[in-house]
């Protein structure tokens, strides 16, 4: 895919954040970033101006992985809709650090109800938790193990393990804005998604996509994710993700929880 030849109606606050995606991903993301200019010129020139998460030049930060190391494409709906959590990376809430307390998952997990339910599912696919029994006295002696080292202990530990398995964290709209729906905004970005996916589906091994939620499946619909393998699931946020099969079946020969 080209570079841009005339990146400079592209926002400069915009294409400023692209110096934490990776080299490889740049050509393709400038090259979604014109497409949104194509579509409504109006929208990045207005965004660059307004109050959005991720804050801190983060907006691609998700792309740190280099292309050619995506292996799955995790896909979710949006950042957190506060600063503290929102990181640019798809589902890594920024103000979560410990996993783990004394008598089961953390308080910032808990509070974080798709992380929760994410942890369980692992915790359920590693044969850890009883589906049938997933609460606060089944984690107790599970929390107790972990403290004494026989599980990670925070989320960028766990942030790490997926990467390493290959997972670009992406969400479906890059940004957050308070006084705009989200499916508003994830519309704004899809011309952006098309791109990233045409590159993608040209790399020699196909990437899988993962979409949890109703706004990500929207992504199915796009031309360029034909070519990919697709897991759907509901969005971690529903206590039936738990039980999930597809996510056991993905997500368990990984071990995530378990240190290297």
């Amino acid at each position: 895919m080209p570079i841009i030849a005339n990146p400079a109606a592209i926002p400069a606050p915009i294409l400023d954040a692209l110096k934490l995606a990776d080299a490889s991903w740049r050509p393709h993301l400038e090259a979604g970033l014109r497409a949104m200019m194509e579509a409504d010129p109006s929208y990045l020139p207005a965004l660059a101006e307004d109050d959005y998460l991720p804050t801190g030049g983060r907006l691609f930060a998700a792309f740190a992985l280099p292309l050619d190391e995506v292996r799955y494409v995790l896909v979710g709906e949006g950042p957190y809709p506060r600063a503290e959590s929102a990181t640019g990376v798809c589902f890594m809430d920024g103000a979560v650090g410990e996993l783990w307390s004394e008598t089961g998952l953390s308080k910032p997990v808990n509070r974080a109800t798709s992380l929760r339910n994410f942890m369980k599912m692992l915790l359920v696919a590693d044969g850890q938790l009883n589906i049938d029994d997933t609460g606060g006295a089944a984690l107790a002696p599970i929390a107790k193990a972990a403290r004494a080292g026989s599980f990670i202990q925070t989320l960028p530990e766990l942030q790490d393990k997926l990467t390493g398995q290959g997972f670009l964290l992406l969400n479906a709209s890059l940004v957050f804005r308070k006084h705009v729906a989200p499916v508003v905004d994830a519309r704004a970005w899809l011309p952006f998604q098309r791109a990233v996916f045409a590159a993608l589906s040209g790399c020699a091994k196909k990437p899988t996509l993962v979409l949890w939620g109703k706004i990500a499946e929207q992504l199915k619909k796009v031309p360029e994710t034909e070519g990919l393998p697709q897991i759907h699931a509901e969005h971690p946020y529903n206590l039936s993700f738990i039980g999930h099969e597809g996510m056991h079946k993905l997500f368990g020969p990984m071990q995530l929880l378990h240190p290297n």
